[in-house]
């Protein structure tokens, strides 16, 4: 679950990636009372759902006939850091799989993404660093690591590590290339083990989003992305 927002009095829009159909549009009913099977609390940033829609070809907003929790999480509703964590991943999913189609991997890299989040205790300040850089697999720009030699900048056209200073102004600098290629060793298990100081984790954190900006059209500014930026002091 990506997004949603009111639409009359007893409906939801709703924007979703599914594994069997990519991205959705759909239409919810959602019950006056607490006693039908579809809630409210279902349609939250980053929830995993099980639907079922009836799917027809050329209607962009389709109908869902129902939907049952596929994992309920047991502590990013309660955790202001891991909250803030997953409002921006739903921000940014919502602009960055606009147009996805069916990718089983990339499906299941979110979800099992989402649910290590959420059993983790400690650790996971890295977490939306890790998950942005490691998405860009799925969408095709993923740097090559092999390029990298200590001083080189990165060139965020051609996804590539260079000695040589490209001739535009979209690439980044020796310390902050560096600080992409520690970036793209880590993983969620070994995260913890790299120690990045608040200005770092957001100076990275705005390095991707140019970068994703130049490989997504129309990507916008993220609203959530201020409250993020003042985790961990």
């Amino acid at each position: 679950m990506l997004h949603s927002f009111k639409y009359g009095e007893t409906r939801l829009i709703v924007d979703m990636f599914t594994r069997e159909a990519g991205r959705l549009s759909v239409a919810v009913a959602i019950p006056k009372t607490s006693r039908g099977r579809l809630k409210k609390q279902y349609f939250q940033p980053m929830t995993l759902l099980e639907v079922e829609c009836d799917l027809r070809q050329r209607l962009q907003l389709q109908k869902l006939r129902d939907a049952r929790l596929l994992t309920a999480y047991t502590s990013i509703p309660f955790s202001p850091e891991k909250l803030a964590i997953t409002l921006f991943v739903a921000e940014f999913l919502y602009y960055a799989l606009r147009s996805e189609q069916q990718n089983e991997l990339l499906f299941a890299y979110v979800a099992d993404s989402m649910q290590w989040l959420d059993t983790a205790s400690t650790g996971y300040s890295n977490f939306h660093l890790t998950f942005l850089m490691r998405l860009s697999r799925f969408l095709g720009f993923y740097p090559n690591l092999s390029d990298y030699t200590e001083g080189a900048v990165f060139d965020m056209r051609t996804a590539t590590f260079s000695s040589v200073v490209p001739t535009h102004r979209e690439f980044l600098g020796a310390n902050e290339a560096r600080l992409i290629h520690t970036l793209m060793r880590m993983d969620f298990p070994t995260m913890h083990l790299f120690r990045l100081s608040r200005h770092e984790r957001n100076s990275i954190t705005e390095a991707l989003l140019q970068y994703y900006h130049l490989h997504i059209p129309q990507f916008p500014e993220l609203k959530s992305l201020s409250v993020l930026k003042e985790l961990w002091e």
